[in-house]
C-alpha cells in the first residue's frame, strides 16, 4: 500500500530507521538529544529557560570584536590552535600554570573531550543526578555507562552515595558546583573529604560554569572562600580538572568559549585530542578582552545574584520554596510542585501565560534570573496558580 505523495508508508519508515541504526553503536538508539530552552513565542516574551545573562558583552569585548572585523580579522586564516595569548591571559587571571590550562569551544565541548579521553568501552561515569543534561549524553557518546546518583532532598550532591557508587569499572566522576539545575554548591570540607576518598586512578571533572554567581548576596568573604573551592583543591589533586566558561557571567554564550584548569599531566593528553583549530579567532579575541574587564563582569554577576535572592524571597513569601541557589537560576523541585498540586507542565504553562519561558527538566522546573520583568512575570504566574 502506497503512502501519501511525498511520504513513506509507516512500515517503510520503520525499516529505513532500523537500517540506519545498524550503522551506529546500539546504545545510541535510545540516547536522548540535548534539548535547548524554548524560543520566545513573540517579541514580548521573556526568556528564562537557558540561564543566559541579560547583559551584552563588556565594552572592551565589543571594541575588540569591532576592531578585529574592521581590520578583516584575518578570518581567511586559521586561528591560533594553541590559543597562546588567551591561555597567557587566563594564567594571569586564574593564577594558574599555563601548561595546565586547556581552552575549548565551550566548556561542554571540553567535558566531551575529557570523557572521550578517559572512558573505556562500557566504563562507568559517576555523576550527580539531576544535573547538567549533557552529562549522560556525553558519557554514552564516549562509549561509557552513565551512573546517576540521586541528589539529596535539599538538591545537594550526595557525596557519600557517590563514593559508594565507585567500582573497579569507574572511569570518571563528574561534579557540578553550583549544580545545574538546583543551584546548590558543594561545601569545601565535603569536597575535600570526597576527593581524599576517591582512588587516584579516577579522573574527576568539577564543572564550575556558574561559580561567578556565588556566594549568595550578604554572605561573608569567608563564605566566598568556602564556595569557590574547586580551583584551590585542584592544585592538590592532579586527577582533578575544573571546567569554567565564558558563556555565563562573561556574556559570551554566542561565541562558545570555555577552559579547564588542571594539572599538566591531565592537560597534555587533552590538548592532543583537541579538535584542530577548534576555538575560533573572534572567540579568542573576545575572551582576552573580557578578562581585562573582569571587574565589570563580577559586578554584573553580583547584581544578578541579588536579583536571584530577591526573587527567592518573594517566592518564599508566596509559599514557594527553592533550594539556596548560588547560580543565576532557581529550582522548583517535584516535591515543591506537588505540595502545591501543580505539575511541571502546568507550572510552565502558567509562566507562558504570563509571558515568560522557563525550563522543564524532568520532574522539576528551572527558572533563570535575568531581566527584572521576567521575575515580575514569574511572580504573576505563581499568583495565578494560587487562584486556579
Amino acid at each position: 500500500m502506497r503512502g501519501r505523495r511525498g511520504t513513506a508508508p509507516g512500515w517503510l519508515a520503520v525499516m529505513v530507521h532500523n537500517r540506519r541504526m545498524q550503522w551506529f553503536r546500539p546504545e545510541l538508539a535510545d540516547l536522548p538529544s540535548y534539548v535547548a530552552g524554548k524560543r520566545p513565542r513573540n517579541a514580548d516574551s521573556v526568556k528564562l529557560s537557558s540561564n543566559e545573562v541579560p547583559f551584552p558583552p563588556t565594552p572592551a569585548v565589543a571594541a575588540a570584536l569591532a576592531a578585529a572585523v574592521d581590520q578583516g580579522g584575518e578570518l581567511n586564516r586559521y586561528p591560533d590552535m594553541s590559543c597562546a595569548q588567551l591561555t597567557a591571559a587566563l594564567a594571569a587571571y586564574e593564577n594558574w600554570d599555563p601548561s595546565g590550562i586547556v581552552v575549548g569551544n565551550g566548556s561542554t565541548a571540553l567535558i566531551e573531550k575529557f570523557l572521550q579521553a578517559v572512558v573505556t568501552p562500557g566504563g562507568e561515569v559517576v555523576s550527580p543526578w539531576r544535573s547538567f543534561e549533557a552529562y549522560p549524553i556525553a558519557t554514552i557518546a564516549a562509549g561509557g555507562r552513565f551512573v546517576g546518583v540521586p541528589l539529596r532532598a535539599d538538591g545537594t550532591h550526595d557525596l557519600e552515595a557517590m563514593v559508594a557508587a565507585i567500582t573497579e569499572n569507574t572511569r570518571a566522576i563528574l561534579l557540578c558546583s553550583p549544580n545545574n539545575p538546583t543551584g546548590t554548591t558543594i561545601p569545601h570540607a565535603e569536597l575535600a573529604s570526597f576527593l581524599s576518598r576517591v582512588p587516584a586512578r579516577i579522573p574527576i571533572l568539577l564543572d564550575e560554569a556558574y561559580i561567578h554567581f556565588a556566594p549568595a548576596v550578604g554572605e561573608s568573604q569567608a563564605s566566598r572562600a568556602v564556595v569557590q573551592n574547586g580551583k584551590e583543591l585542584a592544585r592538590q589533586y592532579p586527577n582533578v580538572a575544573v571546567a569554567r566558561t565564558f558563556s555565563k557571567a562573561f556574556a559570551l554564550a554566542g561565541l562558545r568559549l570555555g577552559y579547564l584548569l588542571t594539572s599538566p599531566a591531565l592537560a597534555e593528553p587533552l590538548r592532543r585530542i583537541a579538535t584542530p583549530f577548534g576555538v575560533n579567532r573572534l572567540a579568542q579575541v573576545a575572551g582576552q578582552a573580557a578578562l581585562s574587564e573582569a571587574d565589570i563582569v563580577l559586578e554584573r554577576a553580583a547584581q544578578l545574584a541579588g536579583a536571584r535572592d530577591e526573587l527567592a524571597e518573594q517566592l518564599s513569601r508566596a509559599d514557594w520554596h527553592t533550594p539556596t541557589s548560588h547560580a543565576n537560576f532557581l529550582w522548583m523541585s517535584a516535591a515543591e510542585l506537588a505540595r502545591h498540586g501543580v505539575s511541571a507542565a502546568r507550572f510552565e504553562d502558567a509562566c507562558m501565560d504570563a509571558g515568560v519561558l522557563v525550563r522543564v527538566l524532568g520532574e522539576g522546573v528551572r527558572v533563570s534570573v535575568a531581566e527584572p520583568e521576567g521575575s515580575t512575570r514569574v511572580l504573576a504566574a505563581v499568583r495565578a496558580l494560587a487562584r486556579s
